[in-house]
C-alpha cells in the first residue's frame, strides 16, 4: 500500500489495510524496485541506501577489573566481551537500519571476516531484542550448511552487539550477472540451483526463510565459479507443526499469494525462489505493476507471461519448472527437494549453454539500477516546500516526536498510530519505519516525514519540478550534464561512474548524454517512487 495511506493515518486517522494493500517488511537496505514492463521501455528505480548521518558507536573496551566477567550483557545474556581483543575492525563494507558492517581480521589467525556492529541504543523494544536473538539463533543453527553464510560468533560489549560471519567479497548476485558479457540457461540453472538449495536446507533444518530475494544473496569471492551464500535471516522463523502463519513479511515482487491472504507456511519460500528464477531467465519479475498494490493484484491473479521476449526461445523445461514453483495453490506447489531433482535444474541437467538474448542482461541491469536522481530530486522538493504546503504535517510531526529530538523512533511512531486508533501490527509498523527511514538511521527525521506524507500532487506541481531541475542545472543551460549530475549526487555518496551511467541510461531517453527538462519531468511523473519496498505516495 502507499506509505502515505498508512503514515497518512498520522494526519487523518486510519484503519487496518486490506489484504491487498498491506505494507511489506524488508530486511535489507536495498529493497524492491519497479522493473520495466516486459512490453515497454520503462525506467526502473531500485532502492539503495544513502549514508546515514549517524553511525553505531565504535566498539569499546570491556572493563579490565576482575569483576568484568560477572557483567552479563542484556541481549546475549553472556559476559561482556571486548571484541577489539579478538578482531581488528577495518573499513566499512555496508550499512542497514540497525548497524554497520565492517571488514575485520581475526588476530589469532589473520583470517578476514565481516562484522556487523549493531548499536544497543537502537535495540529499544523487546521485539527488537527478540528479533536479533532469533537471527543469531538462525545463523548458529544453519551455519555450515551449503549456500548458507558461515557464522563465526556473536559478541556484546556495553555499546554494541557484534555479529561476525564469513566475508563474502564477490558482491551481489545481479551485479555479477550484469557485468558478464554473455549468459546462458545453464548459468541461470547453476545459480537457481543454489537458491533452491537454500530453501531445501532451511526447510530440512526446520526453518522458513520468509524473505528470499536477490539482494540477500552474496558471492563468496570474485572467482567466476564462486558459490552463492544466503546472508540475511532477519525474518526467518523456526517452523512449528500445525501453526498457520499470518504476519505480512517479505518484499513486494517476491511475496507469495498466500502471504497476502495471511494464511501461509514454508511453501512461500519456493514461490520466492521461482520468482528469482523467472528474473534470472528474463531480466524482469513475473508480476509487475506501477504501484505496490498493483503488484499484489497481479500476484493474486497469478498469470505468468511466457509469451513476451525472451520466453519463446527459453526451453520448455525451464518454463515447466517455473510454473510448478509459481503454482497458486501452495498444496500443489513443488517442494524444494523435488525442484532440486528437476531435469532442467539439477547439476548436469537439460539446461542449454546457448547464450540468452543480450536484451535479458540489459533488462536485468535496469531492474538492478535505482533511479537515484529521482530520489534525490524528491528530497530537494521536500526541502523547498512552503509552510502553507506542509500545513498540518509540521504539527503532526511535533505531536509524534514526544521527546523533541527532531526524529521519530519506532516507539513514538507506534504510540502516535495507537492514539489515532490504528490497528496496524508491529510488523506493519516496522514496515512503515523501514519505508520512511530513507537514510536507514533507525528513526524518521523531519524531512523524511514530510517526503513520506506529502500529497503526491503537491510534490508534482510544475514550479516544484522546475525548482528541483534548477538545483541540478547549475549553469542554467537547460540540461543536466554528466558533471552536474556527478557533483550533485556526490554530496549524497552516490557520485560514482556506475551510478551516473545508470541514471543517464534510465532518464536520458534521447541518448544525447544529458537530461533535458522534459526528460526530468517524465521521470518524476512516471509511476511511483519506491523506498525499501514501500511507496511514499498514494493516488488521489
Amino acid at each position: 500500500m502507499g506509505l502515505c495511506a498508512s503514515l497518512g493515518a498520522l494526519c487523518c486517522g486510519g484503519s487496518k489495510p486490506t489484504s491487498q494493500e498491506i505494507p511489506i517488511n524488508s530486511s535489507s537496505s536495498q529493497d524492491s524496485p519497479h522493473p520495466p514492463h516486459p512490453h515497454g521501455n520503462h525506467p526502473i528505480p531500485i532502492t539503495t541506501q544513502e549514508p546515514p548521518e549517524r553511525k553505531p558507536d565504535p566498539p569499546k573496551l570491556a572493563p579490565s577489573s576482575s569483576s568484568s566477567s560477572s557483567q552479563i550483557g542484556p541481549i546475549l545474556r553472556r559476559p561482556y566481551v571486548d571484541i577489539t581483543q579478538i578482531y581488528v575492525l577495518d573499513k566499512e563494507l555496508g550499512r542497514g537500519q540497525f548497524g554497520i558492517t565492517y571488514l575485520c581480521t581475526e588476530k589469532s589467525s589473520g583470517l578476514k571476516y565481516a562484522c556487523k556492529s549493531i548499536s544497543r541504543r537502537k535495540l529499544v523494544t523487546d521485539k527488537d531484542i527478540e528479533d536479533v536473538r532469533r537471527e543469531i539463533a538462525m545463523l548458529e543453527h544453519l551455519s555450515g550448511q551449503p549456500n548458507i553464510v558461515e557464522f563465526k560468533g556473536a559478541y556484546e560489549d556495553r555499546s554494541n552487539l557484534h555479529l561476525v560471519m564469513e566475508l563474502c567479497s564477490g558482491g551481489e548476485l545481479f551485479d555479477r550477472i550484469t557485468k558478464q558479457g554473455s549468459y546462458s540457461e545453464k548459468e541461470a540453472a547453476r545459480i537457481g540451483r543454489q537458491v533452491v538449495n537454500v530453501v531445501h536446507v532451511c526447510h530440512f533444518m526446520g526453518v522458513m526463510h520468509r524473505d528470499l530475494k536477490p539482494e540477500n544473496f552474496l558471492l563468496v569471492s570474485r572467482e567466476e565459479d564462486a558459490p552463492l551464500k544466503a546472508t540475511d535471516f532477519g525474518l526467518s522463523v523456526f517452523i512449528e507443526d500445525g501453526k498457520v502463519y499470518a504476519d505480512i513479511v517479505g518484499s513486494a515482487y517476491y511475496v507469495a499469494p498466500e502471504v497476502l491472504k495471511r494464511n501461509y507456511g514454508k511453501e512461500i519460500d519456493v514461490w520466492s525462489a521461482g520468482v528469482i528464477l523467472y528474473i534470472l531467465l528474463s531480466g524482469v519479475p513475473p508480476f509487475w505493476a506501477e504501484t505496490e498494490k498493483g503488484i499484489f493484484d497481479e500476484i493474486l491473479k497469478g498469470h505468468i507471461d511466457f509469451e513476451s521476449s525472451p520466453w519463446p526461445s527459453i526451453s520448455t523445461g525451464a518454463k515447466d519448472l517455473i510454473r510448478k514453483m509459481l503454482t497458486m495453490d501452495p498444496k500443489n506447489r513443488i517442494t524444494a527437494a523435488q525442484a532440486i531433482e528437476d531435469p532442467w535444474l539439477k547439476e548436469g541437467g537439460d539446461a542449454s549453454d546457448k547464450p540468452l538474448d543480450s536484451a535479458v542482461l540489459g533488462r536485468m541491469k535496469q531492474f538492478r539500477a535505482m533511479n537515484k536522481l529521482k530520489k534525490l530530486a524528491l528530497k530537494v522538493i521536500a526541502e523547498s516546500l512552503s509552510e502553507e504546503e506542509i500545513k498540518g504535517l509540521k504539527q503532526t510531526f511535533k505531536n509524534i516526536d514526544t521527546d523533541n529530538s527532531g526524529s521519530i523512533t519506532y516507539e513514538e511512531l507506534k504510540a502516535g498510530l495507537t492514539k489515532l486508533g490504528s490497528k496496524l501490527t508491529e510488523s506493519e509498523i516496522t514496515a512503515l519505519m523501514d519505508a520512511a527511514d530513507v537514510d536507514k538511521s533507525g528513526s524518521i527525521d523531519y524531512l523524511e516525514f514530510i517526503t513520506a506524507t506529502m500529497h503526491r500532487h503537491r510534490l508534482e506541481k510544475e514550479e516544484h519540478l522546475y525548482q528541483a531541475f534548477q538545483f541540478f542545472d547549475k549553469d542554467n543551460s537547460g540540461f543536466i550534464t554528466r558533471d552536474e549530475l556527478k557533483n550533485a549526487m556526490a554530496e549524497y555518496g552516490m557520485g560514482d561512474d556506475d551510478t551516473i551511467n545508470e541514471v543517464l541510461d534510465d532518464v536520458d531517453t534521447d541518448k544525447d548524454g544529458k537530461i533535458n527538462y522534459e526528460e526530468f519531468v517524465a521521470m518524476m511523473r512516471k509511476g511511483q517512487p519506491d523506498v525499501g519496498g514501500q511507496q511514499i505516495w498514494t493516488e488521489g
